[in-house]
């Protein structure tokens, strides 16, 4: 008996030990509210779905409204699993599953705007690789890129989904704004990305098949490389050759005292060896461009600084991109604007925000058409816990008309949203 009970003991030890040794944690934010948004504009473009992208309640018409309950205005609601296992020696495997997730069932939000269950069906994140203690990290699979990164910790507004945000806006690579480096062609839908205007298109939030490597903190200094690379030739009766696509970028994030400076820069290339080298299409009268054809080039840097002054904290932003046509480089279009914020906690348990943004927009053919914008944004939040919120927040923005008509004219465009809602977060 006394055996049979120290084999057991034995055997529960050995267990608790080996389950030690790795551990895996659910975690995710379940965000949901009400929200509005407006629109006015003289075209029914892309420019009037961008202006409820964290809504849920869908696109708009020119001139229209909605209004409703909603989800992800704060904060895209999500579930993720990460985990590490202890191989010795300082040494771990790790990896982090995420996929967006739908608290409303149906509708749309910012990350998700495909599947009409609970989850969106969409890869927000997927990842494996190692690190080592006082060294780094090194990852490969679906990734945040390098300018989300260093953004996720400089920006006043906490990159929330409503319109307003110079620096983080909605994306036009594809509705989850995922660079899919495996299929071949620039966007991850088959399709090229058409105009940077105001409310989208300020940069890509990440990419698939990369490898990332990050490393640790020293001297408040931390860097991260990404690169990532996806490869094919094909023949057939639509498609022959080569296509080539890679992304590459860095970052740097200092942190002395108060102060946190960030710096980032991206790079995204996809080739066709196909015989269609030519760009198609031409700028629409509303500013967008054409389909840049499957050969472009997308290059994306952003920088930015804060500091903590006990009472407010300060944030300034600067984010530039130009997308072209490798088949002729006069055939693209770029954006770049300068944002300001201010966050302040005025209770332990209540903060609040404002952000300020100016910026430009160019389209298709050089020196033709270009469009000026400025964007608000102001919200509050009440903790109720650690974990718990409720908010509140607005955001504006306004792309001014330059005058011109026909094939070299861009529309002026506006749109809000609005939003109050509670935020878990587990």
């Amino acid at each position: 008996m006394k055996k049979s009970l120290l084999a057991v003991a034995a055997m529960t030890a050995f267990a608790g030990a080996a389950q030690a040794q790795s551990s895996v944690t659910v975690y995710g934010i379940l965000d949901v509210g009400f929200v509005g948004s407006h629109y006015n504009g003289t075209s029914t473009t892309a420019n009037a779905a961008n202006v409820s992208n964290g809504a849920g309640t869908g696109g708009l018409a020119v001139n229209g409204g909605s209004a409703g309950f909603g989800q992800s205005a704060e904060s895209t609601s999500r579930i993720g699993f990460k985990g590490s296992e202890d191989l010795g020696g300082g040494l771990a495997a790790i990896f982090t599953i995420e996929t967006a997730v739908n608290p409303n069932g149906s509708g749309s939000n910012n990350a998700a705007t495909t599947g009409t269950g609970t989850f969106g069906q969409f890869n927000r994140q997927t990842f494996a690789g190692l690190s080592k203690s006082g060294m780094g990290s090194a990852t490969i699979g679906t990734q945040y890129t390098p300018v989300f990164d260093v953004m996720a910790t400089t920006d006043a507004a906490s990159m929330n989904n409503l319109v307003g945000n110079a620096v983080y806006t909605g994306n036009l690579q594809s509705s989850t704004g995922t660079y899919n480096t495996g299929l071949g062609s620039y966007s991850s839908t088959g399709s090229s990305p058409t105009s940077f205007d105001a409310s989208s298109g300020a940069y890509v939030t990440r990419a698939s098949n990369a490898l990332k490597v990050q490393s640790v903190r020293f001297a408040g200094l931390q860097g991260q490389a990404f690169y990532a690379q996806a490869n094919s030739s094909q023949s057939g009766t639509t498609s022959t050759g080569a296509n080539n696509n890679t992304v590459f970028g860095v970052n740097a994030d200092y942190v002395w005292n108060k102060l946190n400076v960030v710096a980032a820069y991206q790079s995204f290339r996809a080739q066709n060896g196909t015989a269609a080298q030519t760009t198609t299409g031409a700028k629409a009268a509303d500013g967008s461009a054409g389909n840049f054809g499957v050969n472009a080039s997308d290059s994306q840097t952003y920088a930015a600084a804060t500091y903590d002054f006990g009472i407010v904290k300060t944030y300034a932003q600067y984010i530039t991109r130009k997308a072209f046509a490798t088949a002729d480089n006069n055939f693209g279009t770029s954006r770049s604007a300068y944002q300001l914020g201010a966050k302040s906690f005025i209770t332990p348990t209540i903060s609040v925000y404002a952000t300020y943004g100016l910026g430009k927009s160019s389209y298709a053919q050089p020196g033709t058409a270009y469009a000026n914008f400025r964007t608000t944004q102001l919200g509050s939040d009440y903790y109720l816990s650690k974990r718990t919120n409720l908010y509140v927040a607005y955001g504006s923005f306004n792309q001014s008309s330059n005058g011109a008509t026909g094939s070299t004219g861009v529309s002026g465009v506006s749109g809000m949203n609005y939003a109050a809602g509670v935020r878990h977060t587990f």
